[in-house]
């Protein structure tokens, strides 16, 4: 199935035109923050609204079809951070820069290594909106 044009964009106002994983805003990253499948539909997930969120391509295809990972810290399998249903804030904060997240929970740490998060790419573009005043999202 396809996932049609009107829930597109009723996701989008839900998530507030930012990807769910990383907060990066629409106007701010290059191309279009793309419909992810929350459970992958390789691994059974829907189209249906509650298992769609945004997510920017990076972070999409970081994620690919994983669903879990590991904490670092713990080492225990741990489900990755769900952008519909949990509060970013609860999971990950800014560091003092404004450059990089920091997993605050498993969850949130698992999910900074499994979609790598503070990729040196994402990192440098972060730096710049931080210049520009953009960035981090309040």
């Amino acid at each position: 199935m396809t996932v049609s044009r009107r829930l597109r964009e009723q996701v989008r106002q839900q998530a507030g035109d930012r990807c769910g994983y990383c907060l990066s805003h629409q106007k701010y990253v290059l191309g279009w923050l793309e419909i992810d499948h929350l459970v992958p539909q390789a691994l059974g997930g829907t189209d249906n609204e509650d298992n769609l969120w945004l997510a920017c391509r990076l972070c999409n295809s970081f994620k690919g079809k994983q669903t879990s990972a590991i904490d670092p810290r713990n080492g225990e399998m741990v489900l990755l951070f769900n952008p519909r249903t949990q509060n970013w804030h609860d999971h990950f904060k800014w560091d003092t820069s404004g450059t990089l997240i920091i997993g605050t929970t498993p969850i949130g740490r698992a999910t900074v290594v499994a979609l790598q998060l503070n990729n040196p790419l994402v990192v440098v573009v972060r730096q710049e909106w931080v210049t520009a005043g953009w960035h981090p999202p309040g």
